[in-house]
């Protein structure tokens, strides 16, 4: 059943009756986003673009509630995209409750080194972690205004306002994706909000070759000590979700203040 639309935005406490999307689903931050909508009663889609499907639909198992699904989609390309968000539409009359954008990969790459930031790893950078990022929305954006209270969560990162990340092209996409986040915060209110949220360093191996002696010199230097985990990102989603649902076009900083170094 569709759950009504809260036209005030109070804050709620469970999610039941209510389709979250996850792109990305498979990965830490998007599973662990899913465990915590699946345990306030929302079903969720899981969107995955490598692995076997039998290894994404065993992952659906350590959600708790009932009837999620794992479709196979690549950010990359809005033909999958279509056809997944036909899909989900079809699953509950049309509409889609929240979109969680967590898909994106990246390479260290060093500021200074110019070389190394070739453009094709650019291009694939920005393809991936700013143009998917959009190509989803676009996707899945009737779907959300169509239940008259919609959400997207971008998972962005504090490189897009400090300007220190894994490569300088990161840091370029996810600026946009706040900047693109704000515009369409204004352009698909008041039926969808929008807001990012963005971490610091996270435990869950997204930036190859960072491992637990990066995360203790990162921790080290951070004011509450420890890097982030997936959880910690996904229960910031949750809050837009649930608490924070008179919040759009801005961003959520879940970093453990690593920011401030």
């Amino acid at each position: 059943m569709v759950q009504a639309a809260h036209s005030d935005f109070a804050p709620i406490e469970r999610l039941d009756g209510r389709l979250a999307v996850i792109a990305g689903g498979t990965g830490a931050i998007g599973l662990a986003s899913a465990r915590r909508l699946a345990a306030l009663g929302a079903r969720c889609v899981l969107l995955f673009r490598s692995g076997a499907q039998s290894e994404a639909d065993a992952l659906l198992q350590s959600l708790g509630g009932r009837d999620h699904l794992a479709l196979r989609a690549d950010i990359v390309d809005s033909g999958s995209l279509r056809a997944a968000a036909a899909a989900v539409g079809a699953l509950q009359g049309g509409v889609a409750h929240i979109l969680i954008n967590s898909a994106g990969h990246t390479r260290a790459v060093p500021p200074g080194d110019l070389d190394g930031l070739s453009d094709e790893l650019i291009d694939d950078i920005l393809r991936a972690n700013f143009r998917g990022v959009f190509a989803t929305i676009r996707a899945f954006a009737p779907l959300l205004a169509a239940s008259g209270d919609g959400l997207v969560v971008n998972v962005s990162s504090i490189a897009a306002f400090t300007g220190t990340g894994s490569n300088l092209a990161y840091v370029a996409a996810k600026a946009g994706v706040d900047a693109v986040g704000d515009a369409l915060a204004r352009a698909l209110a008041p039926r969808v909000r929008v807001l990012s949220v963005s971490p610091g360093v996270v435990d869950s191996g997204f930036v190859p070759g960072r491992g637990p002696e990066f995360n203790a010199k990162a921790a080290a230097t951070m004011p509450l000590r420890r890097v982030g985990t997936a959880d910690d990102v996904a229960a910031a989603i949750q809050a837009c979700a649930t608490v924070l649902r008179y919040a759009t076009g801005t961003r959520i900083v879940v970093d453990g203040g690593r920011h401030l170094c």
